[in-house]
Parts: structure tokens; sequence; C-alpha cells
């Protein structure tokens, strides 16, 4: 009996990591959606006095998603532990579709910042969705596969987002034999790509409500009726499938008549088992650890690191667009080399777009086939130690790239995508490992994610409200690359900071931390 239950812990919980995959993509599709439009939406809101402030405001709009989710994300992590992880996962992407909808209609600069604020107040996914797969994840071994499955599938959203973006906004203009100039896209010229992603978000609430099942530990035997409508929309399909097969194959009346109920009973017997009582293991729901004992050092720090990799990670996603998009500089008589100098390459919603699908392309190659194995080989905080050191390099190079000749500048552009995609694919799932692994109970999941995903949104709405202020001064003084070594600066608070958490080795399962009967770390109930 142990070893048929420890081969049944020890599987890879592949049927619900699709699910719980699924129900993820749809986020980075519609956040990355309006990165190659965002500028030109700004410049059509015509509320920038000059060129120079639509970096503001396009940072603006960006932060407001990341501060409205900043401001709610504890929250969120605090209501998945009382509620489930399940139901605030919905929430979340019901949330980001009423958002898109009301963003791709706004008429002006205050609407779209209400939307993308909304879209932000009614997702705390990032830190729920950590927890959840934390508790999916009941083996160590598991780890290396089930953290780069998330950042593949958020690599995947990347490459479809901007090409649905670049693609669709302004069709009016870019398509202008299919839709008319006196139509609603004319009046709308970026309701179309957000309506396409509305429909893909309720495509994977669709998914997520009639298949995703309920990882917390308290909440996951109680009675599903979204599973159980989808269980049964399983049978049937299969019991169609089965009646056609019989029926082409000409199979005798008696194997025609038994196949049905078979599926009825497997039906019943599937409703059945979520509701029964007495296969829920016992946790006492009032245990908990004190704060002290979950927000350990190693935590505090780890999140702390988090914390500045989203911060300058997001700068960096928001400052590339903005740089694309400014018109290229033709005087240069006021430049003073090697700091005095203007950036801007003037290109397209369409040639940002297929620049931000490429970058998605490649770090979807880097998680499958580079990330699992210098993680086996090095180990996540050593591997996140050297990408953290090594980001100021890029941060204090990438100005530059804009002064190589324009017959290489695209060559300049697509190799700094190449290095952030890189950097950025294996920094985060490193971290989400160490976090994981630092956690002394699983049990306190939801508030350790819960925290890092506020403290990561905090620091994503400071980037581009910051790194728009900073690129406005910059570019009205002659001095782009401003922004570019502000980041440098902060990244290296962050190589510092990583520099300073300790190596903790035959780290444990995770299943194997809780003891059921207090939700203590086993390790701390012998001292």
């Amino acid at each position: 009996m142990t070893m048929h239950s420890s081969r049944q812990r020890s599987e890879f919980p592949t049927s619900q990591m699709t699910i719980l995959a699924i129900c993820r993509i749809c986020e980075p599709i519609a956040f990355m959606s309006i990165f190659p439009y965002v500028y030109y939406m700004v410049q059509d809101f015509g509320i920038a006095k000059n060129e120079s402030e639509i970096s503001i405001f396009t940072g603006m709009i960006t932060s407001a998603f990341t501060i409205a989710e900043f401001s709610a994300g504890v929250a969120w992590g605090k209501v998945s532990d009382q509620i489930g992880r399940k139901p605030v996962l919905i929430t979340g992407l019901a949330g980001t579709a009423l958002s898109m909808l009301i963003f791709g209609l706004a008429p002006n600069f205050q609407v779209a910042l209400f939307a993308r604020a909304l879209g932000g107040l009614l997702n705390g996914n990032m830190g729920v969705l950590q927890t959840t797969v934390a508790e999916m994840i009941t083996n160590k071994e598991h780890q290396p596969r089930a953290y780069t499955i998330m950042p593949f599938v958020w690599c995947l959203g990347s490459i479809l987002g901007p090409i649905l973006g670049g693609a669709l906004a302004r069709p009016v203009i870019n398509y202008p034999s299919i839709f008319a100039n006196n139509s609603i896209w004319a009046q709308y010229p970026y309701f179309l790509p957000n309506l396409i992603c509305t429909i893909i978000v309720i495509f994977g609430v669709t998914i997520g409500v009639l298949f995703l099942e309920e990882t917390h530990s308290l909440k996951k035997h109680r009675r599903d009726p979204g599973l159980l409508a989808g269980k049964w929309i399983l049978a049937r399909c299969s019991s169609w499938k089965s009646k056609f097969l019989r029926s082409a194959t000409e199979k005798d009346e008696n194997k025609s008549e038994t196949l049905p109920l078979l599926h009825e009973e497997q039906l019943s017997v599937n409703t059945c088992t979520p509701t029964e009582p007495s296969m829920a293991p016992h946790f006492d729901s009032n245990s908990r650890l004190p704060i002290s004992k979950i927000f350990t050092r190693n935590i505090i720090i780890n999140i702390a690191c988090f914390g500045i990799l989203a911060y300058h990670t997001m700068t960096l996603d928001s400052m590339m667009p903005i740089f694309l998009s400014y018109p290229k500089p033709h005087n240069q008589s006021s430049w003073k080399l090697p700091f005095k100098f203007s950036m801007g390459y003037g290109l397209s919603t369409k040639e940002i777009g297929m620049i931000l699908s490429v970058q998605g392309i490649y770090s979807m190659l880097v998680t499958l086939c580079i990330f699992p194995t210098l993680v086996r080989r090095f180990g996540a905080m050593r591997l996140f130690r050297t990408v953290a050191i090594c980001y100021p390099i890029l941060y204090f190079s990438i100005p530059y790239f804009s002064l190589l000749p324009p017959s290489l500048s695209i060559f300049g552009i697509y190799f700094i995508a190449i290095w952030k995609c890189t950097f950025a694919t294996l920094a985060f799932p490193s971290n989400a490992m160490m976090l994981t692994n630092m956690a002394p109970s699983l049990l306190s999941m939801g508030t350790i994610n819960g925290v890092a995903a506020s403290i990561a949104s905090l620091s994503r709405a400071l980037g581009p409200t910051v790194s728009g202020a900073l690129i406005s001064v910059g570019q009205s003084s002659g001095y782009s690359g401003l922004s570019w070594w502000c980041s440098a600066i902060i990244s290296i608070a962050g190589a510092l900071l990583s520099l300073m958490m300790k190596v903790n080795y035959d780290l444990q399962n995770v299943d194997e931390k809780i003891d059921p009967e207090s939700g203590l770390d086993s390790n701390d109930t012998d001292g």
C-alpha cells in the first residue's frame, strides 16, 4: 500500500498542469497585446502636449494594472486560503476579460486608465497561481519541469499577444479594403485586438470552471459543480464517440448496450468521489504558523530580489516599445558622447509586434531546452545569482545599440531582445523554485506567494511610471540612456541582495514538510 501511494504521489499531474496552462495563457495574451500600440493609443487620445510626454502617459496606463494588482494582491492571497485557489483564479480571468472590453472601447485616457486598474484590482492570479503549482507538485524532482511550464506558457502568450495587438490595432488604417472608414473600427481603433483577447480569456474561464481541480488541502474534497459538469460533458462525449465507433464497425448488440451503461456508472462514481467527506485528510484549519516562522530571513531576501527583478524587467518591457516607436533622431549636433545622445527607431505597430513575438518564441526555446539543464547542473540559487549579477551589464549597454549604423540597427534590436529574454527566462522560474523550497509549510504558501505577488505588482507599477518620467526627462535633455542606466543601478542592488541568501541543499519534498495534525514543518517538531 505504501509503495502504491508513493508511486501515485510521484506521478506528474500532466492533465491538471495542462488545464492550468490553458487558463494561464489567457493573461499574457491580454497583457502583452497592448504593448505594440499603447504609444499610438495615447497619441490618438491627444492628451500629451509633445512626444516626450507620451511616454509618461504610456507608463501610467501600463502601471495602472500593477498598482491595482498590488493593492489587492495580499487580500486575494488570503481569500484563496479561505475559499480555495480555483474561485480566485476564475475571478481573475473574468476580471481580465471585463477590463479588456472596457479598454478597447475607451474613448479617452481616463477610461483606459480605469479599465487597466479594474483588471488589476480583480486579478490576484500571480501569487495564487504560484501557490497552485506548489500544491500540485508534491515531488521535488518534478520542480524543474513544473516551474518551466508556466514561464513557457507566458512565452507562448507573449508571442500571440503582440501579434494580435500589432496586427489588429488600427484596422481601418492597416486593412482599408476590409474595414470601412465609417464603421465601429474607425471610432474605436483598438477595440478589435481587445475583443479577440476577451474571447480567448472567456474560453480560458470555461475550461477552468469545468476541468480545473482545487488544490487547497482543506478545500479540495468539497463539492465542485463546475468540475462535476465537466466530468458529465466528458462522459457524454465519450459515450457518443463509443456509439459512433460501434455503429461504424457494426459491433454486436450486447456490446452496444453495455458500453453506455459503463459510462453512466463511471459518471456516477466520479460524481460521488469529490463529495465524500471521509476522503479528506484531517487538517486543523485554525493552525497557523506565526509570521516570524513564515517570513524567515531567506524568504524576505528572496521576495526583495523578486520585487527588484520585477521592477527592472517590467521597466525594460515597457521602455523597449516606446523607444522602438520613437522617431529616429535627425539632429546630432548637440550630442556629446558617451552619454549625451538620443534614441529612437521609428518602427510601426506591426514591426514592434513582430519583434515582441520573436522574443517570445526565443524565450519559449530557452524555457524548454536551456533552463531545465542549467537548473539541474548549477541549482536554482546559483543560476539566479549569475543572472542577477549580469543584468547591470545589459542595462548599461542597451542605449549604445541605437548608435549602430542603420543597416545594423535591426540586428542590434534582436540582439537586445535575445539577451534580455535569456536572462528573464532563467531568473523568474529560479526565483519561484527557491521561494517554494524555502517555505516552512505548504499551508503558508498562499500567504507567502500573496505577499510576493503584491511586492512584484508594486514594483511592476513603479517601473513603467518611473521609467516613463525618466524617458521624458532624458529625451528632452538629450540623455536618452538615463532611464536605462537607472535600471542598471537598481539591478545592482538586486545582485547584491542575491548574494545574501543562504544556500539550503537537500530540501525535502514539499508534501513531506507538513505535519497533517499541526500544519507545522516536520523539521520543527523535534525541537
